[in-house]
């Protein structure tokens, strides 16, 4: 009865986690920023090139104007964050709802998204002290980093809205057959358009006007930093993350979790970090994107590299060796699925739980390691794909303390997965050995049966 109860809870929860992953907003939030991610990479590896190689054969006037390739690359990738994410947001989302025409989504969330921004800001001139107050501009403050949570928002938002109007017949203008395929959407989406971003100028004229202030500011300081500061804590980073692992064990990606409550905001961090470098400036944030390539799942999700090397160092058993075989050329590069499966870990409660808290026990070391000043916040994204010790390598822009910490939690952590990696290989002869126990009594029964 017991066991029916927790596989019932089980399989609810497991239900739940799967609705939750494929809901259409999260979803359409994923692919986005999958498809930017390459350009925040670029932006990483510019930072790198501009203060790791060219400071080793350039200085002074030469290296700053070198360090020009770096400075634009971060212009048109990090600095515009927010005007890069709320298009593709609307993008996927309205094809993911099989709107009719996605690519007008494109247009309406970023018009949208510079309507939503302040007319005048105040910055502070090459050479001067003082700031001024500057209008007819935008800046890279307000596309960037600081507008990237507004981004999301907006992308949605005004996708759905947009989605909506644009479903009314009765606001739709149809020009017949006898036009272009372009012409007559562009006609169909004009009075669904005018009126989305009619109630968008509206909303963004009172702000001005009577508060003296946009959304922009409003969603950065009481949404965006607030909810930063929770799940990118050292204690809500460890929730968030354990939860997705522990779906993981069960089946279910763990990007179903962390991609859609995490991944956001560590990217934030580590735009702020990149920038911060990229000014000459201390990376201010801990916890980033690069931090859980490199600290939490060296190895790909659950830091199954030490797995891998627990296995091929004190495992003699030929089973858990032949899928450790075929695991380790995707486990270097992160890519953890065939042992995940094949070992496997999957509802095998002895190794469930060491999958769970091995990046805990990770995160805890780079984090500690990083709060004394023994290695500085990481300013580098990195792809997820890169291998452990190379990762801490690159992402710290060539500090080899880094390279040892990573050293450092292989060697625990994989010292942690070996109790428990006995435990499942004894279960696993045991239940060998009663399937084969089993096979034999068949085989005498169907023997006396035939005489």
């Amino acid at each position: 009865m017991a066991d029916n109860q927790k596989m019932s809870f089980i399989d609810k929860f497991t239900e739940v986690s799967v609705k939750v992953g494929g809901q259409v907003h999260l979803r359409s939030l994923r692919d986005a920023f999958t498809t930017i991610m390459p350009m925040f990479i670029l932006a990483g590896l510019a930072v790198l090139t501009n203060n790791v190689i060219f400071p080793w054969f350039l200085e002074g006037e030469r290296l700053a104007s070198f360090q020009t390739f770096g400075n634009v690359i971060t212009n048109g990738t990090l600095n515009i964050a927010g005007l890069l994410i709320a298009p593709m947001i609307a993008y996927y989302l309205a094809k993911n709802k099989d709107f009719e025409n996605p690519v007008s989504a494109i247009a309406v969330a970023t018009s949208t998204l510079v309507i939503m921004m302040a007319v005048q800001y105040s910055v502070t001139p090459v050479g001067m002290e003082e700031a001024v107050t500057v209008g007819g501009i935008l800046t890279y403050g307000s596309l960037g980093t600081q507008g990237m949570f507004a981004g999301i928002l907006i992308g949605l938002l005004a996708t759905e809205i947009y989605m909506k109007l644009a479903n009314i017949k009765q606001l739709q203008i149809n020009l017949g057959d006898q036009v272009p395929p372009a012409v007559g959407k562009s006609f169909s989406a004009l009075i669904p358009t005018l009126l989305t971003l009619g109630i968008f100028a509206v909303i963004s004229a009172v702000l001005i006007e009577a508060f003296d202030t946009d959304l922009i500011t409003i969603i950065s300081t009481m949404i965006q930093e607030p909810l930063r500061k929770v799940n990118t804590s050292l204690l809500g980073f460890l929730l968030i993350y354990s939860t997705g692992n522990f779906l993981f064990t069960l089946g279910i990606h763990q990007t179903v979790i962390n991609g859609s409550l995490l991944d956001p905001l560590l990217l934030v961090n580590m735009n702020e970090n990149m920038a911060a470098a990229n000014a000459g400036e201390a990376a201010p944030n801990i916890i980033n994107s690069a931090f859980v390539t490199v600290f939490t799942q060296m190895g790909g999700t659950g830091g199954t590299f030490a797995l891998i090397l627990a296995v091929l160092l004190f495992v003699k058993y030929k089973p858990y060796k032949d899928v450790v075989n075929l695991s380790l050329a995707p486990g270097l590069f992160e890519i953890n699925e065939p042992i995940i499966f094949g070992l496997p870990i999957v509802f095998n409660i002895p190794m469930m739980i060491p999958f769970v808290l091995t990046p805990v026990i990770g995160a805890l070391i780079g984090y500690s390691a990083t709060a004394i000043g023994f290695i500085k916040p990481l300013t580098v994204l990195i792809p997820w794909t890169t291998p452990p010790l190379l990762s801490g390598y690159l992402a710290s822009s060539g500090d080899f303390k880094v390279v040892l910490v990573q050293l450092v939690i292989l060697t625990v952590t994989m010292l942690f997965y070996l109790p428990f990696l006995k435990i499942s290989e004894r279960v696993s002869r045991k239940q060998a050995e009663q399937a084969q126990s089993e096979n034999e009594s068949q085989e005498v029964l169907e023997t006396q049966i035939q005489r």
